[in-house]
Formats: structure tokens, C-alpha cells, sequence
């Protein structure tokens, strides 16, 4: 098993204008010069890099890191959002030109994520307007989508979650980067906040989130794209059946299951990103304030 150091620095030199020398890299992982030059060096000793550039070796010991799937939750209304979801489910609503959903499966697409899956629900035919651009998308069915929370969708998907992204498919991504092909641990993209008043999340002093909640200071604005290792999805799997099967359970939140409800159970951790990266449009009146011909 790779340490976070050293899986951090292979993945950089995975990328095709990856500078090599050590000073480019220290300041690209917020590492010393130091620090860089004793991980080159262990590194190198097991064959995963040679003259700072990863081997097959190298490689292959990224394999079990690999993102294999991406699952997008797109069965809901959206009723924030009428009078244009009355037609038109929320993630093919159009933002400048181009549908919500578009942008991140332009991004999970360019990271080179073999397996889609888009979760759907209201209006579900019209989701089948995606496979002209994306054939590769297959589709899971959430029958319960108007009579229980977005739970529903997770344990249609089941076993799916592992060495999976969930991403709500109604965010306009800005930073298709976001989207990599390879993570360490399970995680939620956050954005650092001195206050807000929407979903968020507090870490513990190991940078795991230990608690979650509407509102907040000091803390992390919640973006609804999460990661799940191979360990913690197919645990996951079990503990949202168990949720979603108890008294009261259909009207929980998916996320509710690892953060609150067995929070003790997983060490989630957080990918920091800006309000630039990412928007989440909840409203009619937010999707006027971005794209000025919805005003008209």
C-alpha cells in the first residue's frame, strides 16, 4: 500500500506536463525540496519511478487507487427550480448554452473513468437525449423517486458505490480537474467558509470530518461530489440498507449514513475547491442571477 506522500507523487507524474525537477515538484505537493528528494529516492528503490519519471511498475501500483466508476444522482424534481422542471428535469436544465449535467460528464469522461451510470427518476425518458453524446451511459432506475429522499437512489445503485464518485448531477462544474482518475481515500469536495448557512462540515484534528450540519463558521460548505474507496463503498452498501429499511428511514439523506449515523465507522476526509469550481443553483431566481437569457 502506497502512502499518501508517495501515491500524491506518482499521480503527478502521471500527467503529461508534469515538471521533473524536485523543486517544481515540492512546490507543486506543498512538500521541501527535502521531503521530495527522500520520497524520489524510496520511490526509485522499488522500481515505481526512474530517473523521476513512473514506470510500468509505478503503474501498476497506482491500479488499486483507480476511480472505476462514476454514479450521478439525477432522480429528483426539482422543485426550486419550477417553472422550468415542470418539463424539463433540473439536470438537463441548461446553463449558457450547455446542460448541468454536460459539464460533468465532459470532466469524468476526460479523467478516463471506464464505467457511468446515471441514476434517474422524474421525466426519465428524456435522459435518454444523452446518449447521442455519451453511448456509454447506462441508466439505473429509481421507481420511489417521488415517495423517498435521494436515499432511494444510492440503494438502486448497491454494490456500484465502490471505487465510485457520486455526483449530484445538477452542479455546473467550472474545473473539470476536480475530476481525477485516481484517489487515496474516501472523501467530499468542501469549500473552506468563514460562514454559511448551507450543508457544511467540521474536521476533527486529523482532517476527518467529525460532524455536519446547516450552518456553520470556520468550516467547509458541502459540494455534493464524494469519493468511496473499494473498502468503504461495500460497507456503505450495508449500513444505507440498514438506514433505509429502519422506521423513517426512506426520508433520510444518503450522506446522512457515513457522516452521521455510523460516522464512527469511516474516516472521510476533504478535497478543498473554491465557489469558482463549482456552483450548486437550487433556485429559479439563482439560475437568473448567472444566465441572463433565463431574465428574458
Amino acid at each position: 500500500m502506497l502512502t499518501q506522500k508517495q501515491f500524491d507523487l506518482l499521480v503527478y507524474l502521471t500527467e503529461k506536463d508534469a515538471a521533473k525537477s524536485q523543486r517544481a515538484i515540492s512546490q507543486k505537493l506543498g512538500m521541501s525540496v527535502g521531503a521530495v528528494n527522500k520520497l524520489i529516492k524510496e520511490l526509485t528503490a522499488e522500481g515505481l519511478i526512474e530517473d523521476s519519471r513512473i514506470t510500468e511498475k509505478g503503474y501498476d501500483a497506482l491500479e488499486p487507487y483507480r476511480v472505476k466508476r462514476a454514479i450521478f444522482m439525477a432522480a429528483g424534481f426539482g422543485s426550486r427550480m419550477v417553472p422550468l422542471t415542470l418539463n424539463t428535469p433540473k439536470p438537463l436544465v441548461r446553463v449558457k448554452g450547455t446542460r448541468m449535467i454536460d459539464t460533468l460528464l465532459d470532466a469524468v469522461i476526460a479523467a478516463g473513468i471506464p464505467e457511468i451510470y446515471v441514476i434517474r427518476g422524474y421525466l426519465s425518458e428524456q435522459f435518454d437525449q444523452l446518449l447521442y453524446k455519451y453511448p456509454m451511459i447506462k441508466f439505473i432506475e429509481n421507481p420511489l423517486f417521488n415517495e423517498a429522499n435521494n436515499i432511494a437512489s444510492i440503494v438502486c445503485a448497491g454494490p456500484l458505490i465502490r471505487n465510485a464518485y457520486i455526483l449530484e448531477a445538477d452542479l455546473v462544474l467550472s474545473n473539470p480537474k476536480l475530476i481525477t482518475k485516481y484517489q487515496y481515500s474516501s472523501n467530499y469536495l468542501g469549500i473552506p467558509v468563514e460562514r454559511t448557512d448551507d450543508w457544511c462540515i467540521h474536521l476533527d484534528k486529523n482532517g476527518y470530518i467529525s460532524t455536519v450540519g446547516i450552518g456553520g463558521i470556520n468550516c467547509h460548505q458541502i459540494v455534493g461530489i464524494s469519493y468511496w474507496t473499494d473498502y468503504d463503498g461495500s460497507r456503505l452498501v450495508e449500513h444505507i440498507k440498514h438506514v433505509y429499511n429502519e422506521p423513517g428511514g426512506k426520508e433520510r439523506l444518503w450522506g446522512q449514513v457515513p457522516l452521521v449515523y455510523y460516522h464512527d465507522e469511516y474516516q472521510v476526509s476533504v478535497r478543498e475547491c473554491r465557489f469558482e469550481d463549482v456552483v450548486e443553483i437550487d433556485t429559479f431566481n439563482e439560475l437568473k442571477a448567472i444566465d441572463p437569457l433565463y431574465k428574458m
